[in-house]
């Protein structure tokens, strides 16, 4: 098996928007994606079942399992048809990525669908205290509708792997619009970078007028951001007298 798609249900979808937001440094898209779902109370139309996937099951709140998924949620905002691709996993090794993302840009060709962008984190070796936002994308004049990110990335970021990057290299070679949102934050995987996540959102809400109730996110930014500096400072002491690294991205 190499994916098993499950349709809970079949929208009719026109010209639709995909965003992703998967597992990556500082889990920002997966933040970023998992806050807006909820938000925007998106839909569930299809799990994606896959041996590509992690060999592994993960333990629930009713202490059972769950074996390893990613979902295809939509919404429809402001007239506009949204496809949201969420999840816990990313595939396990290269082809299996390519495998899934011309999956992904097949779905989205089927329905017409006029653009993509994916969202992720840049890896630094302290703590931003306010995460600048990069852009890139297939082309120039697709990246400048982006309100708020800098698309000065060159040489700020290395290569983008797993799905985030994919992603776009296929929907380039499809002719389809497509962009990535890298927000900076701290590369540790302790460290939870829903500073990123929220300045993000606040790109993703201007571009596309969502109204998104960001203040609930501050909320749990205030309440979580004591608790994750504390337990950083120890890290970032651990690190204390290595050379910076270059700065670098993992979808």
């Amino acid at each position: 098996m190499k994916f098993e798609l499950e349709y809970h249900t079949k929208p009719t979808l026109k010209t639709p928007v995909l965003i992703e937001g998967l597992p990556g440094i500082g889990n920002v898209g997966k933040i970023a994606m998992d806050f807006l779902i909820e938000n925007v109370q998106a839909k569930k139309i299809i799990s994606i079942y896959s041996h590509y996937f992690p060999h592994s099951v993960f333990i629930n709140e009713k202490n059972l399992i769950d074996i390893p998924i990613l979902s295809i949620y939509h919404a429809n905002i402001n007239k506009q048809d949204f496809l949201f691709l969420a999840g816990d996993v990313q595939p396990i090794d290269e082809p299996s990525c390519y495998e899934f993302c011309e999956l992904i840009i097949d779905i989205l060709a089927q329905h017409k669908g006029k653009e993509l962008i994916t969202l992720g984190g840049i890896g630094l070796q302290k703590i931003p205290k306010k995460p600048k936002v990069f852009i890139t994308g297939t082309n120039k004049s697709y990246v400048k509708t982006f309100p708020y990110a800098s698309d000065k990335i060159y040489g700020v970021v290395g290569p983008i792997i797993g799905v985030t990057g994919v992603l776009l290299g296929v929907a380039q070679r499809k002719k389809i619009p497509a962009a990535a949102l890298l927000a900076q934050t701290f590369a540790h995987p302790a460290y939870l970078g829903i500073k990123g996540a929220k300045e993000t959102l606040n790109i993703i809400n201007a571009k596309f007028g969502m109204k998104l109730d960001l203040g609930k996110l501050s909320e749990e930014i205030d309440e979580i951001e004591k608790e994750i500096i504390s337990r950083s400072k120890g890290i970032t002491g651990e690190m204390t007298g290595q050379k910076p690294s270059e700065p670098n991205y993992f979808g």
